[in-house]
């Protein structure tokens, strides 16, 4: 917006050619009008004034100056008024900049006539007003919207970024800490069978040899983004992780078959519960019920341990677990049962189209 100060040859030159008297009032005025424009300008895009006045202040002050030139000195200094337009573009936005523009348009055409220009110089300087305060302010909007579309796009582009991390440690943790306690639990079976029993030891080491081979898979799958759990799969790993630890595991599934992501999404539950209780519970016996009907699914893991079983891990998995029911509009809660041990239960809306 500065540059358009080079208008200011016009009044000037009206001074130099003694069209303007006092030359020094017109020479002062031209300073201060010039100045309080820059300084409007320049302020009209920091957040915080950079000179102490508002810029709408100054903006005021500056058409003082241009209606008492372009009164006093006519010629060019309607020009002043042109430049005026060019300010308030810059410092006012919405319907007020519209009521601005229009009144100093029309009020420059009077002082045109006023000042001896025809008519139709008076109309081309009240059209040239109004053009120049709307377009301004037009470009201007324009740059705002597209600055805030950019600070927007590198908003999405971080939330994307926190969203993958929080996904990648949410199931590198899932993922680790079940296979982890597998690995554990079954390395100790080897231990203890080894003396006594050989080929029972070599199955146990056969299971751990599995295990670390698909872990190796599926940590491949979460950094690629396409890990999926499968219900029945970690039902299967349940009832091998659970004997390898002499837990006896029974499961009780009723109503019709989940969909793909529901059975997802309760695979990752029995994951995170069954690894608690082989970490924590002490049980003995671990039950497994998942019920399907009118059109929700639910799923409760409960043990006879020391009551810290299905739910007493660190909190992170759980905390995962709770996020991820959350945003398919389901739940999940954990508490000690009456009778001691532990009860896990997590609740799962389920299309009603897609049941088998």
């Amino acid at each position: 917006m500065l540059p358009w100060l080079t208008i200011m040859v016009a009044p000037a030159a009206d001074v130099l050619h003694h069209r303007a008297h006092p030359a020094w009032l017109a020479w002062l005025a031209l300073a201060a009008f010039c100045a309080l424009y820059a300084m409007s300008v320049i302020s009209a895009f920091d957040e915080r004034p950079r000179f102490g006045v508002s810029p709408r202040v100054m903006v005021c002050a500056s058409a003082v100056i241009a209606y008492a030139g372009a009164i006093g000195f006519r010629h060019n200094w309607i020009t002043l008024i042109v430049m005026l337009a060019f300010a308030c573009g810059t410092v006012f936005r919405g319907r007020h900049l519209g009521r601005i523009v229009a009144v100093l348009a029309v009020s420059a055409g009077i002082v045109a006539g006023h000042g001896g220009a025809s008519l139709w110089s008076a109309a081309s300087i009240a059209y040239a007003t109004f053009v120049s305060g709307l377009v301004t302010g037009a470009i201007l909007s324009l740059y705002e919207v597209i600055g805030q579309l950019r600070s927007a796009r590198q908003e999405l582009a971080r939330a994307a970024v926190n969203q993958e991390r929080l996904r990648f440690s949410r199931d590198l943790h899932d993922l680790l800490g079940h296979t982890m306690s597998v690995v554990v639990v079954k390395a100790e079976a080897v231990r203890r069978l080894a003396p006594r029993d050989l080929d029972a030891a070599l199955g146990q080491a056969a299971d751990i040899e599995s295990v670390a081979r698909q872990a190796l898979t599926e940590i491949r799958e979460a950094v690629s983004g396409y890990r999926e759990g499968s219900l029945t799969t970690e039902l299967d790993r349940a009832r091998s992780a659970l004997e390898a630890s002499d837990v006896e595991l029974t499961v009780t599934e009723s109503g019709p078959p989940l969909p793909p992501q529901a059975a997802a999404l309760l695979g990752w539950v029995v994951r995170e519960g069954v690894t608690n209780v082989v970490r924590h519970s002490g049980a003995a016996s671990c039950r497994i019920d998942l019920r399907t009907e009118e059109g929700r699914a639910r799923l409760e893991i409960t043990d006879d341990g020391d009551g810290s079983g299905a739910g007493g891990g660190s909190g992170n998995g759980l905390k995962g677990l709770k996020e991820r029911l959350a945003m398919a509009g389901g739940s999940l809660t954990s508490g000690p049962t009456p009778r001691g041990g532990f009860r896990l239960t997590a609740q799962l809306p389920v299309d009603g189209e897609e049941l088998g």
